[in-house]
């Protein structure tokens, strides 16, 4: 299977086109048609993890964080980016980030910690915006239920919980076609008048080029009139940070320990405590000092991050408990989630979940 092959999967399973506008993801090195031999999952491509990939025989890296964030001005071995990066193209391996891609998803990181903490009815906490988009098309009455049914099959119609959702008017549509036209109802040069399906149908903003060929390919016009607008409606299965509930609350102790067995760290640097049971917990992996407003407005109880400075936890005024468990330790299951993935789906070369430790924090 060809690297291109593979990665097709992946952004099924993570659209890029959900990853933050800061963000570097995808194949950030690396040959699309090139064969797998093996794939290396990682929640970091550092340079000791290029070297597991070598010594295992993977000529893919499929990692979390992107190791090129910003552009690169020379390629030199002098920090840790650039190195990891020559040793990477010496080799012939090709990396491949899906960061934020994977932590809009609502399956992603923070589904992952949702799980791991045994937090239930989970939901997105703060939806992206512009990820839903809509298509209003013009149909003869005929053809309506089969342009319809198509666009159903490439995906879009889905709202929720639903799916073969659309809006249909009847109409009066009208034209008159050139010399060069080629109207398959009526006569060139002749104004003419046709009964048709105003047909309106939503789709996620990553299905747009399977969708427009749906339409393109089975509408019977010659010249296929489409409007496609933009919604500001928010959608509850794409975006940053997830709130669940336990069962059974927890005291804030209780709560606080099982974060230190559950995220196997030796410390949580946490806001004052307020004294009241633990139910509901936002959670968002890595830097989500941004989000606790948005914990508060959903009156979590509870907001698991990490990367919160001292002026952050002042945010919390007494309204809910913040929690830092450590960046590396709140995607730490990151790579487990995609190995899972991966392990389910391809048999045909060798999938390896890296024994490299990339934390760069130590705690004494």
């Amino acid at each position: 299977m060809k690297i291109r092959e593979f990665t097709h999967h992946l952004y099924n399973y993570a659209p890029l086109d959900y990853a933050e506008d800061f963000d570097n993801v995808g194949l950030i090195i690396g040959d699309a048609e090139e064969e797998i031999k093996g794939v290396l999952v990682s929640l970091d491509a550092t340079e000791e993890v290029v070297e597991e990939a070598i010594t295992e025989n993977c000529n893919l890296i499929l990692c979390f964080h992107p190791i090129i964030f910003s552009g690169i001005k020379s390629l030199n071995p002098t920090n840790y980016v650039n190195k990891s990066v020559i040793k990477a193209i010496k080799n012939d391996i090709a990396i491949y980030a899906i960061h934020t891609a994977l932590d809009n998803a609502m399956h992603g990181v923070n589904a992952m910690i949702c799980h791991k903490l045994g937090l239930k009815k989970s939901k997105i906490l703060i939806p992206q915006k512009g990820t839903i988009k809509k298509l209003t098309t013009y149909v003869p009455v005929d053809k309506a239920d089969y342009l319809r049914e198509k666009l159903f099959e490439a995906g879009a119609g889905h709202i929720g919980n639903y799916s073969n959702c659309s809006f249909n008017t009847e109409g009066l549509g009208s034209y008159k076609g050139n010399e060069q036209s080629n109207p398959v109802y009526g006569e060139k040069g002749k104004t003419h008048f046709e009964k048709e399906i105003q047909l309106n149908i939503t789709f996620a903003k990553h299905l747009e080029t399977k969708v427009l060929k749906a339409l393109f390919t089975n509408h019977p016009y010659e010249e296929v009139a489409y409007e496609i607008e933009t919604l500001e409606n928010k959608n509850q299965n794409i975006g940053l940070g997830m709130l669940g509930s336990f069962e059974q609350p927890l005291s804030e102790i209780e709560f606080l320990e099982k974060l230190k067995k559950v995220f196997k760290t030796p410390v949580i640097r946490h806001s004052n405590r307020l004294g009241k049971p633990i139910e509901n917990v936002a959670v968002l992996g890595g830097s989500g000092a941004f989000a606790i407003p948005n914990a508060i407005g959903k009156n979590a109880d509870a907001f698991v991050t990490a990367d919160l400075k001292y002026h952050d936890f002042f945010k919390a005024e007494e309204k809910i408990l913040l929690a830092d468990i450590g960046h590396f330790e709140s995607e730490q299951y990151t790579k487990d989630l995609l190995f899972s993935f991966i392990n389910e789906k391809f048999a045909n070369f060798a999938i390896i979940l890296s024994k490299t430790k990339t934390n760069p924090v130590h705690y004494y």
